[in-house]
């Protein structure tokens, strides 16, 4: 058995020696010297030795350390007199390891004897309970924080959402407690307003994870960038395309109430550029440029540059497989713009597929729809087997009691591109993924109605990245 030896006179160390009791371990067997006799309930004379004198006197410690020690607890109320034990510990036993209550920020010089402050230990714990401030592990694992508790708020993008539908990269959901239990979660495990959520990962990617739990809808582009950016190539974009494109583009950011970046490449059309450069003020910047740098360049600089978080191009250029290549290596939402106008548009519709992509893209296309202003459409083509569309579904439904936003589910056994290819004033979301990269003639024969997208590419499409 390890023989651990507990020195105290205070009331700390008696809550410690009861705690030891309570945590029974049959491998210890506790030596516990206190100033005055006080008994224990349970404390079984077969683990718990007691001792009762000063522990500042050097004969009467030194009887007691001929035993050979683990480990020593030193837990005084007085300043001078856990010093002088710790002196008359070292005495006898300099290589024993200590662990000490300091109370007095002590600067011990000893590289076997652990300081446990009182103040910092007791300040870690409250700040536990102030609202908005992680709740790191303190006494677990490294207590580096890569452990952490978060609360999630009732308007949380995370809501409603399936543990497996959340990219977990160098951080997990370890566990859920939700009414007073605990549940382990698996990938169909659904997030709940107040769940709190265990976490586990690197500490700097916790504290991201950890804001982003906490923001609420209504700030697109966030969390993907905090600007508005619009691209023209004009040896692409025709010029009678350009002005009214960036008629559209300003009622965008006008609802979205960001800067508008608009960068113009191969400029030609003088014409266009006085009226392109007339809309600069405060919030529109424009940006030409005159040396051909070629779209990957200046689409990837930009968008740090500007920190860009929602990209605007004509459907002319989006169909240009290396510019879709990196619009999709951008991972921000882009938007597609059609001939159609955008005041017009009443609408965001998604078409229910068996992907779990049209789940992740959820609280993008929730969070776009409440400042546009749009209602929200899901298309179900109906099969035999919807089980997983059920679910979105009912995920659906929950966010839209939620936010307050408006849903309309329609289920049809008509092929749904049939169907829009014959409505006007919508915007179609998609998820932004391999499929869409594809060129159209290679999606002839999918099955998959995202894939099929193209079929709708008169239409207003936005894109939304599949993080």
């Amino acid at each position: 058995m390890k023989k651990i030896l507990i020195i105290t006179d205070c009331t700390i160390g008696e809550h410690l020696v009861e705690r030891a009791i309570e945590a029974y371990s049959k491998d210890n067997l506790y030596y516990v010297i206190q100033m005055k006799e006080r008994s224990y309930e349970n404390a079984g004379p077969d683990r718990f030795k007691f001792f009762t004198f000063d522990p500042t006197s050097r004969y009467k410690l030194s009887n007691v350390l001929k035993m050979d020690f683990v480990q020593i607890m030193l837990v005084m109320s007085s300043r001078a007199d856990a010093v002088n034990t710790l002196e008359n510990i070292r005495a006898d036993k300099p290589s024993v390891r200590v662990i000490m209550l300091d109370q007095w920020d002590l600067k011990i010089d000893d590289p076997n004897t652990l300081t446990i402050d009182v103040n910092d230990q007791l300040s870690a714990r409250l700040i536990d309970y102030l609202p908005n401030v992680p709740v790191i592990a303190q006494n677990v694992g490294l207590g580096e924080g890569e452990v952490m508790e978060v609360l999630v708020p009732f308007g949380s993008a995370y809501v409603y959402r399936h543990v497996g539908a959340i990219e977990q990269s160098q951080w997990r959901i370890a566990g859920i407690y939700r009414d007073q239990r605990l549940i382990l979660p698996t990938e169909r495990t659904l997030i709940h307003p107040n769940d709190l959520l265990l976490l586990v990962g690197e500490p700097d990617v916790l504290i991201s994870i950890y804001r982003s739990f906490k923001r609420e809808l209504g700030h697109f582009p966030a969390p993907y960038g905090s600007s508005i950016y619009l691209f023209f190539d004009m040896d692409v974009d025709r010029a009678e395309d350009i002005v009214p494109m960036l008629r559209k583009t300003l009622y965008v950011q006008e609802r979205l109430r960001r800067k508008l970046y608009i960068r113009i490449t191969n400029p030609g059309d003088l014409d266009v550029l006085r009226e392109i450069k007339a809309m600069r003020s405060s919030e529109v910047e424009v940006i030409i440029d005159y040396d051909r740098r070629g779209e990957a360049y200046l689409l990837s600089n930009d968008k740090r540059h500007v920190h860009a978080g929602f990209i605007i191009v004509s459907r002319k250029l989006f169909g240009i497989d290396a510019v879709r290549k990196v619009l999709y290596d951008l991972k921000v939402p882009v938007l597609k713009m059609a001939s159609g106008q955008m005041h017009n548009v009443k609408r965001a519709v998604m078409l229910l597929s068996e992907s779990e992509d049209v789940e992740k893209i959820t609280t993008t296309m929730f969070d776009m729809a409440s400042q546009m202003e749009w209602m929200i459409e899901l298309l179900e083509y109906q099969q035999d087997d919807n089980t997983f569309k059920e679910q979105v579904e009912q995920y659906y439904q929950n966010l839209s009691a939620i936010f307050s936003q408006s849903v309309t589910i329609r289920k049809s056994t008509d092929n749904p591109l049939r169907m829009l290819k014959k409505e006007e004033r919508f915007v179609q979301c998609i998820p932004f993924s391999e499929t869409v990269m594809q060129r159209p003639v290679l999606t002839l024969f999918s099955t998959d109605l995202q894939g099929l997208s193209f079929h709708l590419d008169h239409f207003h499409q936005l894109f939304i990245p599949v993080l």
